[in-house]
């Protein structure tokens, strides 16, 4: 179910957005990759394609949008569920569809054209992701467009936000095979969204420290996830001062990642770009501070007992 960005501006003909406002958080979105560039398939650009829009209010996004569908918050699972009952040509119920706040000859229309696309894609965002039902959310979509696939080609991909978050999705999957909300405590991943995910962590209150490496959660995390990282030992590394830096206890300076130091970063369909620094930097890179962190934890002598004999880990 998966493709580059190269694939979708050759071959799409139909585009869903999902809980997104490309318009203004992906502006370079539409113009380079999915409306308006003309490939190899779509040789008429935006003639060719059609484009709807799902999210919970009318954004700057829908002004570019063929469809718009306007959900209920909250409300995106039961319309996904209904959409995957659809293409199976099941029956569904008309309270259900109420729900949603959309009629069932709009749901049923989306299926049909989902079904007669050359080369569908559904793009999803934060407001799916991130809202009632989280990850959840996100399965049934990834599960629509799988089934869809018995009827023709069709993908669905994240909307990232911040900097590089694809890449770490990536180095986790190929280092545990899984990409997020993993477990580390027993000393092998243990996968479980919704239980080991930050901000359900951070939420309940379960851990008693926090390291942030490159990131801002105390902007854009919910209060009880942000209170709790005043309440307990935060560190972090950026090169810049953040919100979340004010409410930690420590915060280690570092170089920016492909201005003052080298690294990889991935784009959100996971093609990889080498990043070659032009500037110099007095501050350790990102590799360098947790590097020198895990050399001085595995100094440490361990709190449980150990066997000489077992495996150490790498």
């Amino acid at each position: 179910m998966s493709c580059t960005l190269g694939e979708v501006k050759n071959r799409a003909d139909f585009i869903i957005y999902w809980g997104g406002n490309p318009a203004e958080c992906h502006p370079r979105h539409f113009t380079r990759y999915t409306l308006t560039p003309k490939g190899k398939f779509i040789p008429r650009g935006r003639k060719d394609r059609t484009m709807v829009l799902v999210d919970i209010r009318e954004t700057m996004s829908a002004k570019a949008a063929d469809i718009f569908l306007q959900v209920r918050p909250g409300k995106d699972f039961e319309m996904l569920s209904i959409l995957r009952a659809l293409v199976k040509g099941q029956r569904v119920s008309p309270e259900g569809v109420a729900e949603t706040g959309l009629k069932l000859e709009q749901l049923q229309d989306l299926v049909n054209r989902m079904k007669a696309a050359k080369f569908g894609v559904l793009f999803f965002g934060m407001g799916l992701s991130m809202t009632r039902g989280k990850h959840m959310n996100s399965a049934a979509a990834l599960t629509l467009a799988a089934e869809l696939n018995a009827f023709t080609k069709f993908v669905a991909m994240p909307m990232r936000g911040h900097g590089n978050v694809t890449g770490a999705d990536v180095i986790m999957r190929y280092t545990t095979s899984f990409p997020f909300g993993i477990h580390m405590g027993r000393g092998y991943p243990r996968f479980n969204p919704g239980e080991y995910s930050t901000i359900d962590l951070l939420v309940r209150g379960d851990n008693d420290a926090t390291l942030v490496l490159g990131a801002d959660p105390g902007a854009t995390m919910p209060k009880p996830a942000i209170e709790h990282l005043k309440r307990t030992p935060t560190i972090v590394l950026d090169p810049k001062v953040t919100h979340t830096s004010r409410l930690s206890r420590v915060h280690i300076t570092t170089a920016a990642t492909g201005i003052t130091a080298p690294g990889t970063v991935y784009r959100m369909d996971e093609i990889p770009l080498p990043l070659s620094p032009p500037l110099k930097s007095p501050y350790p890179t990102d590799e360098e501070v947790m590097r020198r962190i895990r050399e001085a934890v595995q100094r440490k002598e361990p709190w449980y007992p150990v066997k000489s004999d077992a495996p150490q880990m790498v």
